[in-house]
């Protein structure tokens, strides 16, 4: 796994306007259809990680557990996020195809 070009594709996918990051707009995101990846970071708090569990579950919403919150922020342009939602399909295969899912 290449985690540099990982996170690379994030930022693109970001640049792109095809990710959005936060606890509350990944939920909107996936509640309205929109959502083709989820990935949670590792390190996130396990209420974090049962919640975007359960609604991935429930939506048909590919989740990941990857990362931690201090990347995933940073190259969100953000502070730190726990939680990141692709809503592009060809983003979205590439970071699995990267992370080996």
């Amino acid at each position: 796994m290449e985690i540099d070009k990982v996170y690379g594709i994030i930022g693109m996918a970001n640049r792109a306007r095809r990710l959005v990051s936060g606890d509350e707009t990944c939920e909107r995101t996936i509640r309205l259809g929109k959502a083709k990846l989820c990935i949670a970071a590792e390190n996130a708090s396990e209420n974090t990680k049962k919640k975007f569990t359960n609604m991935c579950n429930y939506r048909n919403v590919k989740l990941i557990f990857w990362g931690d919150k201090e990347m995933l922020g940073k190259f969100t342009g953000k502070a730190v996020r726990a939680v990141i939602v692709v809503t592009d399909n060809g983003f979205s295969k590439k970071i699995q195809e990267l992370i080996g899912e």
